[in-house]
């Protein structure tokens, strides 16, 4: 998907300074629909966030982010975040809008990197590719088999060794040999 539909609100450059520039973001992926008043911006702050300080469910994510309200808007933020909110925009908005927005991450960070040295002389670019499984629960993700009374996803990751980029990350249900 090109960068030109990716929504308006979710721009990198508001916070959160890179050293390059990230396209705006904006299109027909509908960003506000159904969610008006928290941006996709705000939402992307709130999941980094949460996965930066190891938080564990929505209430964890909202106790810590309501302790630090008056740094919020420092931090990028620019309203407020109620577990309610969160968790309508998650189900709501669609998550084609974060999977470019990564895409265009990786794109930015790959170029920064491309004449960073290796340590090791080599002509060409040296990749790692990880397989792990997983655990889930049966009863939430049916789809995702992966033993009588388990579930579980394979996630695959080709790594790119300049840099630590992932090129390309594929998933799959966890009963799958291949």
């Amino acid at each position: 998907m090109a960068h030109e539909q990716w929504p308006d609100d979710l721009r990198p450059t508001d916070g959160l300074r890179l050293p390059v520039r990230v396209p705006r973001l904006r299109g027909p992926l509908r960003g506000h629909y159904k969610v008006q008043r928290f941006s996709c911006w705000d939402q992307f702050l709130c999941l980094a966030f949460a996965q930066l300080t190891f938080r564990e469910s929505l209430r964890d994510i909202q106790t810590c982010l309501r302790v630090a309200q008056p740094k919020l808007y420092h931090m990028g933020f620019r309203s407020t975040v109620a577990r309610n909110t969160l968790a309508h925009a998650n189900e709501v908005r669609d998550w084609r809008i974060y999977a470019d927005f990564a895409q265009g991450l990786i794109t930015a960070a790959r170029t920064l990197y491309a004449t960073e040295a290796f340590g090791v002389e080599l002509e060409e670019a040296v990749y790692a590719l990880d397989a792990t499984v997983i655990d889930l629960c049966l009863a939430l993700f049916p789809w995702a088999k992966f033993r009588r009374r388990k579930a579980a996803v394979k996630l695959h990751t080709l790594l790119d060794l300049r840099g630590n980029i992932p090129p390309c990350c594929s998933s799959r249900p966890g009963a799958c040999t291949t």
